[in-house]
């Protein structure tokens, strides 16, 4: 009850009409019942529908062809894709499984969706873990264009970052800078290479938290316009879906890449110097095999990058080799063609000369 001041300073009560009560509780009841009905239309309107929908598939004949498996494939150019993924790639059986295994299900699910069967687009963001030299980049540009060719990208462009892409150096600088990454990877892959350095344990200040806070809700709310990969060694990624539950439960697919064989090695450096238009001689591949047993027993081994770095090598070796000898006393300045294409033995660093450089020689 209202009260007012009278004219001699007393406060006079103010009796609240029982009609205008009785009123607002009629509108109330009015608006419930409104939202009760409403909500039952709806209800019905999704029931129908359902029924429709299945009436409709109970019509068509279980055995109609919906749509051809080899259309997606190869007409697409998802299957080339493939291809192109096992030709860049030596090895890494179980990688290239997995990511048929991911070809098949989107494919299948165009095919479903085609019919009016319920669809769900799967998490598509990736966990890579591995050594690096492992073919971890590769496999990301591969799956963008692949995605691409599916059409769950846009461009399938692949944008490369680490945390000093992302995190900054003083307050209010972490997040134009991870937005700005994110920005250029839209309609494409995003791969954060060495993740875990995003997140620092040791101190709940540091910067990287607000990066990761951004990119959860990225990964949540443009999953449709960005793929995010997150790569690095297995036992600190483990460590780092630990401290981030959010980002562990965001992950579609977790993919391992294991080490080289020796021979898988030896075989990525016959591709290298063919791509390369070199030629490894007689001999050459054996005494390259030896180097590499030795070095994968070393520190700093990094599988197919160390490979690069003793292609490289032997490329400058060779070099200096062809030049010694044309400028020498018995030569006459000419080189040929057979000369410039062919590696020998002696161009490459031998297990003797490797182990010579002590056990923590950084050097291939």
């Amino acid at each position: 009850m209202q009260q007012d001041a009278g004219d001699d300073g007393y406060e006079v009560p103010v009796t609240r009409r029982l009609s205008d009560a009785l009123k607002e509780k009629d509108v109330e009841a009015r608006k419930n019942r409104e939202e009760a009905e409403r909500r039952l239309r709806e209800k019905e309107e999704k029931r129908m529908a359902r029924q429709r929908k299945i009436d409709a598939l109970d019509a068509i004949p279980d055995d109609l062809e919906v749509g051809s498996v080899n259309q997606h494939m190869y007409e697409a150019g998802v299957q080339e894709e493939l291809d192109m993924l096992d030709h860049d790639l030596v090895g890494l059986k179980p990688v290239k499984t997995r990511v048929a295994e991911i070809a098949a299900l989107l494919i299948v699910d165009k095919l479903r969706k085609s019919l009016g069967l319920e669809t769900a687009v799967p998490s598509l963001h990736m966990s890579f873990t591995g050594a690096p030299g492992t073919g971890k980049t590769t496999v990301a540009m591969r799956m963008g264009q692949l995605l691409n060719k599916m059409g769950y990208c846009r461009s399938g462009h692949l944008t490369v970052a680490t945390r000093d892409d992302l995190v900054g150096q003083y307050v209010g600088h972490t997040a134009p800078k991870t937005k700005e990454v994110v920005k250029k990877a839209f309609g494409g892959v995003l791969l954060v290479d060495e993740a875990y350095y995003l997140y620092n344990a040791a101190n709940d200040k540091d910067y990287g938290q607000e990066s990761i806070e951004i990119l959860l809700n990225v990964m949540e709310t443009q999953k449709e316009d960005l793929i995010v990969v997150l790569a690095g060694y297995e036992d600190r990624m483990d460590k780092f879906y630990g401290y981030n539950p959010g980002m562990s439960s965001r992950i579609g697919n977790h993919i391992q890449f294991p080490n080289y064989s020796a021979d898988e090695l030896v075989k990525i450096a016959e591709f290298m110097t063919r791509d390369l238009e070199y030629e490894f001689a007689d001999g050459a591949p054996d005494k390259f095999r030896t180097y590499v047993e030795k070095r994968m027993s070393m520190p700093y081994f990094s599988n197919a990058r160390t490979v690069r770095n003793a292609v490289d090598r032997a490329r400058m070796r060779a070099s200096i080799r062809l030049f010694n000898r044309a400028m020498g006393k018995e030569g006459n300045g000419m080189i040929s063609k057979k000369d410039l294409k062919l590696i020998l033995p002696e161009d490459l660093v031998s297990a003797d000369e490797l182990a010579a450089r002590g056990a923590t020689a950084i050097v291939e």
